[in-house]
């Protein structure tokens, strides 16, 4: 029988699941996946919050929950808090009804419905994104029709972030220019911008009449401060601008698996908002229709109710306190073997991940002699060490680094 389907070709090769493949099939019992941006607890394990799981519990026990569709934009009560959650309890976008606000199937999700919107019914079609920048953030926006080019962000030199690079190429936009910026806790260089930074950072892009679209993973989880982490989106939204933010709630409430997020679009009217409101439902209906209840369920039920947002608050400032603790503690450990160089970059950046300085020999070395598994631009995840693989990390460091130098 001939084969409708013989002519696809193999997808080329994921360097990301390339690593994770290659972690899965080794049989050393040692082995380190440092290559995934999950959380995991000082025992190794993956954490369900408690307060997730009591929130579980209060909608299994209610018995006026079913399980219908819910709106295109999704559960509204979820979509309310979302927007408050990332905007500030006295947000003038939000006392004016001009934010739009949709449920989206997490992160990744909502930054497609919003590159979606964009190809569609905006007429700059290029997306300016950090070099470099989370590895989906190119397929997102190339897929929906829009057309990416990076800004210089990471400087290899110093190991932090080279602003004057990042001010001159998005200076160099042309106007009307989406440009991806991450809220805090930059993925996969773990460097933010400093408040002052940024604030220039905003003059540029409103004085070039760019859009900004933000990428909010990781609020709360930087700094341990929900607050703290959402200073910068506050400060565009201040000024009264448009701009695009999505939202994921996979990292600060450990809801990975749930696929629960946001998009909100701040416009300068009502009655712009409402016109939004409505062609982002006709982008969302024939995508997937109607977005899943069970994450949005939680989430809502621990924004709404004030002790259960205090227990998450704890929770996620002692999922960000232990990622700032591991980072000292490999920052101590590089440093009492003596290896050559400058390692403070670890303890200066943020967040989630790091972007070690490593190079992709010495990645690969330490894969095949250490069973140590990272993506090969050298970025790890600190939130998967512990006290334990600490020190077995910074000896294969130590080795690679002075043996492949």
């Amino acid at each position: 029988m001939s084969s409708i389907l013989s002519n696809v070709l193999p997808a080329p090769e994921d360097h990301v699941l390339s690593v994770i493949f290659a972690c899965r099939d080794d049989p050393c019992p040692v082995k380190l996946n440092l290559s995934a941006g999950a959380y995991r607890t000082e025992e190794g394990k993956p954490l369900v919050l408690e307060v997730v799981r009591k929130a579980e519990q209060q909608l299994a026990n209610d018995l006026s929950c079913d399980k219908g569709y819910l709106p295109i934009d999704g559960l509204a009560d979820f979509n309310k808090l979302s927007a408050k959650l990332i905007l500030g309890d006295d947000s003038h976008a939000v006392e004016e009804n001009r934010v739009v606000t949709i449920q989206c199937l997490s992160g990744t999700g909502s930054l497609r419905v919003g590159a979606e919107f964009l190809a569609k019914h905006h007429q700059q079609r290029v997306v300016f994104v950090p070099n470099p920048t989370w590895g989906n953030h190119p397929f997102i926006f190339t897929l929906a029709g829009l057309y990416v080019e990076y800004f210089r962000y990471y400087d290899p030199q110093t190991r932090g972030l080279d602003f004057e690079g990042m001010l001159e190429d998005i200076g160099a936009a042309p106007s009307g220019a989406i440009v991806v910026l991450q809220s805090c806790a930059h993925n996969p260089t773990g460097i933010d911008p400093t408040l002052e930074q940024w604030e220039k950072i905003r003059q540029i892009v409103r004085s070039k009449g760019l859009l900004p679209f933000f990428d909010n993973a990781y609020q709360g989880f930087a700094s341990g401060n929900l607050d703290s982490d959402a200073q910068s989106v506050r400060m565009f939204v201040a000024d009264g601008g448009e701009c695009f933010i999505a939202q994921s709630f996979a990292k600060n409430m450990g809801l990975y698996g749930e696929r629960i997020g946001a998009l909100t679009i701040v416009c300068t009217s009502q009655d712009v908002a409402r016109k939004v409101h409505s062609q982002v439902l006709l982008v969302v209906r024939p995508m997937y229709l109607s977005p899943p209840m069970h994450g949005a369920s939680i989430v809502t039920t621990i924004l709404k109710n004030s002790d259960m947002y205090k227990d998450w608050t704890i929770e996620l400032k002692g999922m960000a306190d232990r990622i700032i603790s591991m980072r000292q503690q490999l920052y101590e450990a590089i440093q009492a073997r003596g290896t050559p160089g400058d390692w403070s970059h670890i303890i200066k950046q943020i967040g989630m991940f790091s972007f070690t300085g490593v190079n992709e020999k010495q990645v690969r070395w330490m894969a095949k002699e250490y069973h140590i598994y990272m993506t090969y631009d050298g970025r790890i995840s600190i939130a998967s060490l512990n006290s334990k693989t600490v020190p077995q990390l910074a000896d294969a460091i130590h080795a690679a680094v002075t043996r492949l130098a």
